[in-house]
């Protein structure tokens, strides 16, 4: 059996890609599998064929009353009265005032909830979610312990049909208690009829039964590929752990089941399912990764199929970048539905995963990590794309790859291209003062994966870089005294779509399963630098702050309506606080009270 240290070298050494699910190969292959006609998926009536309509837009004035209202305007005003019609905000200021102007206006009463913009999720994979969102959650949001997780898969036995698969998702050894991996000895013990294969929460590594391995032909004398191979028992048998796309694939790829999968629903369903949250729009850092170039064409149709709950803003993989230049995208393109913002360049790993490129080694390690782009040819990266128009996200999450980016950056910058911002580093987990002066001057703005700090802050204190580092973890605060714009975000399916999570989590640098216990409690934010970071914030490193964002005369009618003020309520119950409603375009696309 694999030890934590095994698949820390596994990481280090032959894995080509960062253990995030953004980057993991067998994304593409599923979607392979699938039945999908790529030409159906582009047409808007197959869209619109495949979900109901949303509610109609009121042409006639609303004024929501009986509520505490943030704009979240340049001046934070504050009202108890918000207009709208036809999609967009009319105006805000006092009940007294917006009845008096509006007098045929309906009265809707909020009873005494509160409203701030919709909430936007800058970094997610919206492609990737709806793929993998058909397998089960055993994950350790779910299941603390690997033993409930795997009582859980048992309890879905009995809805199985005859040899059916049992697929799942979300193991990650790091956060649950017990074994580091799965192998064929243990899931057997769930079924030994049923296949059954479980992803770990990386999409780097899978596990799976006899079973699925007998259908696949998988046995001691199947050979390994470069850079993908089958974890094998002393004897040399296939012990039912899968690292990599290529020993992935060759299991998945017999799941007959997989080939009936409703991407279309899928996606719908990511879409009502960020309503839940609050969230009105969202921004897919990864475009491509999943079907090619022909994913442009899906988020046309789905944009003018009138079926979308969620405004969709993406970023392009650099990953297909000669095939992104055979094709006219241009940053701009699409509409206040769908709408390509950026240019996304992924530096180094995780560093949770050991990937991620620091300037010291690990904790009780000889290995800094790996850069997955070399900083010369970074540079030339971000000087050709900021050259051609694009803003861009680059990802980076150790300290050495953060250098990296802002040598980038400012070689950019010199040469005069930096010309179309915002312009953003994805994560950028660990900072030195000296880097918040760089970004400071270049006009930079981050954005933190802030779950990193609740999630993972106890490993990063103890396993990953020691107390000292770990407390260089998602600097807001610093940030926000240097007067720098920043942003939260889930990275799902890294972590769950939750606003009032990465406000909570941002707000109290509380650490998960540590009560009591904070990491670098001196960066902790107020609440209004929290809820600024997740709606005006985010509208602008999306660039759409000219129509979502605020609550503002002739911006979208996008907002959610919660139970109780965040500002108000103890920072550590902020997460808890219901939504009630959420609006997108002077619809209602989600109201609690039809749960």
């Amino acid at each position: 059996m694999f030890l934590k240290s095994d698949v820390q070298d596994l990481w280090q050494g032959w894995m080509p890609t960062t253990p995030c699910a953004c980057c993991s190969p067998i994304i593409a292959k599923l979607n392979s599998l699938m039945k999908v006609d790529d030409v159906l998926l582009g047409n808007a009536q197959h869209w619109r064929n495949a979900a109901p309509p949303l509610p109609e837009i009121s042409t006639g004035t609303q004024i929501f009353v009986n509520a505490r209202i943030y704009t979240f305007d340049e001046k934070f005003s504050e009202c108890d009265a918000l207009a709208i019609a036809d999609g967009k905000i009319l105006g805000t200021g006092s009940a007294e005032a917006l009845k008096g102007q509006f007098e045929q206006a309906e009265i809707v009463d909020c009873g005494g909830g509160t409203i701030l913009p919709g909430f936007i999720e800058p970094h997610m994979h919206f492609l990737p979610i709806a793929t993998i969102g058909q397998f089960s959650d055993v994950g350790p949001f779910r299941f603390v312990k690997v033993d409930d997780a795997l009582a859980h898969l048992k309890t879905l036995l009995p809805d199985l049909k005859p040899k059916q698969w049992l697929v799942a998702r979300q193991f990650d050894p790091s956060l649950q208690e017990g074994p580091d991996v799965l192998t064929r000895q243990m899931l057997d013990r769930v079924s030994e009829q049923h296949p059954i294969l479980v992803y770990n929460a990386s999409l780097h590594f899978a596990y799976c039964n006899t079973a699925a391995l007998e259908l696949a032909g998988i046995d001691e004398n199947t050979p390994d590929v470069s850079g993908s191979s089958f974890g094998r028992d002393s004897d040399g048998k296939p012990n039912g752990v899968l690292q990599g796309g290529f020993a992935m694939s060759q299991v998945a790829k017999h799941n007959s089941g997989q080939t009936d999968y409703d991407l279309t629903e899928a996606c719908l369903n990511v879409c009502r399912r960020a309503n839940t949250v609050g969230v009105t729009t969202f921004c897919d850092q990864a475009t491509g990764m999943s079907r090619g170039v022909k994913e442009l064409d899906l988020y046309r149709a789905l944009a003018e199929s009138g079926r979308m709950s969620a405004r969709l803003r993406y970023s392009l993989s650099y990953a297909l970048q000669e095939k992104w230049d055979m094709t006219d995208a241009k940053p701009g393109d699409g509409d206040a539905m769908a709408r390509l913002t950026a240019w996304k360049i992924v530096a180094d790993g995780s560093n949770q995963g050991f990937s991620g490129l620091q300037r010291e080694p690990y904790l009780n390690s000889v290995s800094r990590g790996v850069a997955y782009v070399e900083p010369a040819v970074l540079i030339e990266m971000v000087k050709d794309r900021a050259g051609r128009g694009w803003p861009l996200a680059i990802h980076a999450n150790g300290d050495q790859a953060i250098d990296h980016v802002l040598d980038a950056y400012e070689a950019a910058d010199a040469a005069g291209l930096l010309t179309n911002g915002p312009y953003r580093i994805e994560h950028c987990s660990i900072l030195h003062d000296e880097q918040i002066d760089r970004i400071k001057r270049l006009g930079l703005s981050p954005s933190f994966l802030i779950g990193h700090v609740y999630y993972w802050g106890k490993a990063m204190r103890d396993k990953v870089f020691g107390a000292q580092k770990a407390s260089l973890l998602d600097r807001t605060q610093a940030c926000e005294e240097k007067g720098i714009r920043w942003t939260l975000h889930s990275d799902e399916p890294v972590t769950e779509m939750g606003p009032l999570r990465c406000i909570q989590n941002a707000v109290t640098r509380d650490m998960w399963r540590e009560k009591g216990s904070k990491l670098a409690a001196n960066e902790a934010v107020d609440v209004r630098a929290a809820i600024r970071a997740m709606t005006i914030d985010a509208a602008w490193q999306c660039h759409s702050d000219h129509e979502v964002g605020s609550l503002e005369a002739g911006k979208f009618a996008d907002f959610v309506v919660l139970e109780s003020d965040p500002h108000t309520c103890p920072a550590e119950k902020i997460s808890d606080i219901s939504v009630l409603e959420t609006w997108m375009g002077g619809r209602k696309v989600f109201d609690q009270s039809t749960m």
